[in-house]
């Protein structure tokens, strides 16, 4: 069943609240590609942020925005609809919160929807449990959202919301070993890929097209999470190398000096952030695609989202040895040290890691993940725990297109919007 060609979600009468920390034209994260696959099942409200009221004080006019239907089925609360955020006294502050989710709820009633989900992102977003009334409740969890490079128990505040919740999903095995046992209805839903936008070839990118071969790329988010020191010094260790950096910068004072000194360097290239709908065609035309994480309290849980990207478009990949990694290890280097990484980026540009045969193994761990089929089976999930039975109304995916098989089919559901 292709959803792709669906007028209609296929829930037309279960609704959808998305309670999310960006606004959707943001660099997108999980979330968005979650979220905008959801559409096709159940129609779907995206909730941006809203607007500090000092911006509504100062542009009287912004208060007029209204709700925009971005696809068929998914509509944007924008951050600059009423009403604007408020933070103090605390009444007021839940009063505005209360006024945008009950807003939010009438765009599905009015679409008919009988019964309303709340897709909780965030653990600041609790509060929502107890100001709009809802049928199902679910927490997604793709991050530690503490942040901290030094591993720590679970928030109080967390723990509170896992045990309300209905439904949680938990994107990787060691956020789920520390977060899971809390509620017993926790699924393990991985970080995905848009297979046929990495896997499809397209022209190169015209400002990389001036940046000489071999190319070590990364893409993605400049963070202090990544090894700054190992860039720093394989990059002056390589010097006939071309190191790729395609990504907004975070502004975290401690990457500041590595920036500095790398952007001195001729073999060392930031090309910026780009539009979530080009960013694919970066990694196809990298020699090698890296995840030069630093391993701590942090990356221990995460599951970047790059992984299946990168497999998906073909080239070879080397990453630090955070745990989500080790589990692909069968065709991704993993190095300890510089001497390693330096030893793995040779081999990565050796003919053995670039044969036809290479190529197609780590496509095909890709395909296995392509967000169509991860967020088939959180609707699958959803629509049973709302329903109490499984999605009779749609054609189930053969045993071949479950997750972790091989020959998955990319339109066996919904393609990217």
């Amino acid at each position: 069943m292709c959803l792709r060609n669906l007028l209609e979600p296929v829930f037309s009468d279960i609704g959808v609240i998305a309670l999310v920390p960006d606004d959707w034209d943001a660099l997108w994260h999980p979330r968005h590609q979650v979220i905008s696959r959801l559409s096709h099942f159940f129609p779907t409200v995206w909730l941006e942020p809203a607007s500090p009221w000092r911006e509504f004080w100062r542009n009287p006019k912004a208060a007029h925005t209204e709700p925009a239907a971005v696809f068929r089925n998914l509509t944007l609360y924008r951050s600059g609809a009423w009403p604007p955020a408020f933070y103090r006294p605390g009444w007021l502050a839940r009063f505005s919160f209360r006024d945008r989710l009950q807003r939010a709820r009438k765009l599905l009633l009015r679409q008919n929807c009988k019964k309303i989900i709340l897709y909780i992102w965030r653990p600041t977003f609790a509060p929502s449990l107890d100001l709009v009334p809802h049928d199902l409740s679910c927490y997604h969890i793709d991050d530690e959202y503490s942040f901290s490079s030094k591993d720590g128990p679970n928030s109080d505040e967390e723990i509170a919301l896992l045990r309300r919740v209905d439904q949680v999903f938990i994107h990787s095995r060691m956020l789920l070993e520390k977060k899971g046992a809390i509620n017993s209805e926790t699924s393990y839903a991985p970080n995905g890929v848009d297979y046929e936008a990495y896997a499809k070839p397209v022209p190169e990118p015209a400002d990389l097209a001036a940046i000489p071969h071999p190319r070590i790329g990364y893409t993605g988010f400049l963070k202090k999470q990544l090894d700054w020191e190992l860039l720093l010094s394989l990059s002056g260790r390589h010097a006939n190398w071309s190191f790729i950096f395609v990504g907004p910068q975070h502004q975290h004072p401690e990457m500041r000096p590595f920036i500095e000194q790398l952007s001195k360097r001729r073999n060392v290239h930031f090309l910026g952030a780009k539009p979530t709908e080009i960013l694919a065609g970066y990694p196809q035309h990298f020699d090698v695609s890296i995840m030069p994480y630093r391993l701590d309290g942090y990356t221990r849980y995460i599951y970047p989202l790059k992984l299946h990207e990168y497999l998906a478009a073909g080239p070879p990949v080397v990453g630090a040895q955070v745990p989500a990694l080790e589990e692909f290890s069968d065709v991704i280097a993993l190095p300890r040290n510089e001497q390693e990484w330096s030893v793995a980026l040779s081999e990565a540009l050796g003919p053995e890691a670039n044969s036809g045969q290479r190529r197609a193994a780590r496509q095909a761990v890709a395909r296995q993940y392509d967000w169509d089929f991860i967020v088939y089976e959180l609707a699958e999930t959803l629509a049973s725990r709302i329903r109490h039975r499984q999605l009779s109304r749609l054609d189930q995916p053969s045993d071949a297109h479950r997750r972790g098989t091989q020959g998955r089919d990319s339109t066996a559901l919904a393609s990217t919007l």
